[in-house]
């Protein structure tokens, strides 16, 4: 074999938002926004978040609101790649990934007087659970699919291979946010206010117990399966003994006559040439070669040996970061209009390592993350006093966010959505709401990974809220997500001489409860 064979565990931040939103950023934050998306020119409680300049126009006095929301997610990788079929048969694979939060809580607050109001709240701004693969990803097997090939290649007969591959991730961004808001007028106010960030993420991985079937007729002459480090060892082994005794015969004065000479001359066997030829891909070398072509085959399958043993990492990541926001609010004659502008939040992440046999991820290192810039802009509009209707859109400056390897780069400008709801009330106690939300990615193929990877989408959502007293009203929400397929075609897949394909999928569903309180 010529080169060695390149396995690695890779593992980023691959438990992206599990929510609505941009890359780094949740929308939802309240359970209002689960019934209703089209939020961000809210003048209720939730409005500490979407639309801070539009709790100006709440009655005075406290507002409160707490919100539970359960999160149920799936990751899908569909991956065609020919060397696959060596583990099962089949050149497609599908590595699934499970994500699941049952509780993730939110809390908001406003307390107006007059014409000031002091608004803020406390929720998962970013990330949001656990994402677990329990065979891997794509990338983790692509260079392990790639061995019975390179055997085969170098007269190794090899069909076969096997791995136990798992990788988990969660990332959680937790945010603090404090407003500040004034009314000039019957119409216009402003808010100002700051969020704290702080990240807290953990990933563990392994590639464990790499078997493969080589037919060797001394190392493993039935071509069952073996542990893989067993064979390059063992490969290595007999490769230095073949230098060692070619290195007699150099010694003796013989270094320049052929493996044939020299079993003409009677100085090894017959038996012994074909062997010698045989390990070097049948070349009649001359004995100096040949031993530097066995001590090239001594390197190759130690790097293999060492390769294809067990891997594991195990690292957490936390970092702060603080996010100035801005926003106006105007409300006339039934329709009110709500802009607010988060900047751009510079954010590095710090790694904790317990573990990690790849190298990829040193202790005490940092890695870019920053939360994008975000603009939106929305309105409500009073229909009839029972009737009220909504929309909005989102831009997300992704492009301008740096990212671990610059992958802003790859990044057409940022997502961008568009919001729409209607809200209705029934009766005086019982009000049911609905919207809508389409989402478009900036992402590139290029940008698109097995380990972080953004689709377009579409979700809708539905609920109602009940006002138990005057005072004190419950919301129930449901609100669930259509993603597009991406796929990505490669000529070198992973990094290899070989084409392969990937398909990209998620599903995404979530379950709120909330109670709202006002005194």
């Amino acid at each position: 074999m010529k080169n060695t064979i390149a396995l690695g565990l890779l593992l980023v931040s691959s438990v992206t938002t599990a929510f609505a939103g941009g890359l780094l950023t949740n929308t939802n934050q309240s359970v209002h926004f689960l019934r209703n998306p089209a939020r961000d020119a809210s003048t209720e409680v939730d409005a500490a978040y979407t639309n801070p300049a539009g709790t100006t126009f709440l009655e005075d006095g406290f507002h409160i609101s707490l919100t539970n929301q359960s999160v149920i997610q799936t990751r899908t990788i569909t991956s065609t790649f020919a060397p696959f079929a060596g583990n099962g048969g089949s050149a497609t694979k599908e590595f699934l990934g499970k994500a699941t939060a049952p509780v993730v809580p939110g809390f908001q607050w406003v307390y107006k007087e007059g014409k000031w109001a002091l608004s803020g709240g406390f929720a998962i701004t970013g990330g949001g659970g656990k994402a677990t693969f329990a065979n891997g990803l794509p990338s983790f097997e692509t260079g392990i699919a790639m061995i019975p090939l390179s055997l085969t290649a170098k007269g190794i007969p090899t069909t076969k291979y096997s791995v136990d591959g798992y990788m988990e991730g969660q990332q959680f961004i937790y945010g603090a946010q404090i407003n500040g808001s004034y009314k000039f007028n019957d119409y216009l106010s402003a808010a100002v206010g700051v969020r704290v960030n702080v990240v807290s993420s953990a990933y563990k991985g392994h590639l464990n117990n790499i078997m493969i079937n080589p037919t060797h007729p001394t190392l493993n002459p039935t071509g069952a399966m073996m542990s893989a480090p067993t064979f390059f060892t063992n490969a290595a082994a007999s490769a230095q003994g073949a230098s060692t005794s070619l290195g007699a015969i150099i010694g003796a004065g013989l270094g320049s006559k052929t493996l044939s000479e020299l079993a003409t001359m009677n100085v090894i066997t017959a038996s012994q040439k074909a062997q010698l030829m045989g390990g070097i891909g049948g070349q009649d070398l001359t004995a100096s070669a040949a031993q530097a072509a066995y001590n090239q085959l001594v390197a190759v399958n130690t790097a293999n040996a060492a390769g294809t043993q067990n891997k594991s990492i195990d690292y957490t990541q936390s970092g702060t970061g603080i996010t100035p926001i801005v926003g106006l609010n105007y409300n006339y004659a039934g329709l009110n209009i709500g802009v607010k502008y988060e900047f751009n939040t510079k954010l590095d992440v710090k790694n904790k390592t317990t573990k990690d046999d790849t190298g990829n991820y040193p202790d005490g290192a940092t890695i870019p993350n920053d939360i994008p810039a975000l603009f939106t802009v929305g309105a409500e509009y009073k229909v009839m006093p029972a009737l009220k209707v909504s929309g909005g859109y989102h831009h997300f400056f992704d492009s301008d966010a740096k990212m671990a390897n610059d992958k802003q780069t790859k990044i057409n400008g940022g997502i961008n959505e568009i919001l729409f709801g209607v809200e209705y009330d029934l009766t005086e106690q019982i009000m049911v709401s609905a919207g809508g939300q389409t989402t478009n990615t900036g992402a590139t193929d290029a940008y698109q990974s097995d380990m972080s990877y953004s689709l377009s989408s579409y979700s809708l959502g539905f609920g109602a809220a009940y006002k138990i007293t005057p005072t004190l009203k419950l919301n129930l929400a449901y609100f669930f997500t259509n993603y597009d397929k991406w796929t990505k075609a490669s000529t070198s897949y992973n990094g290899t001489p070989v084409a392969g394909t990937d398909e990209y999928m998620r599903t995404n569903k979530v379950f709120g409860i909330g109670l709202d309180w006002s005194f």
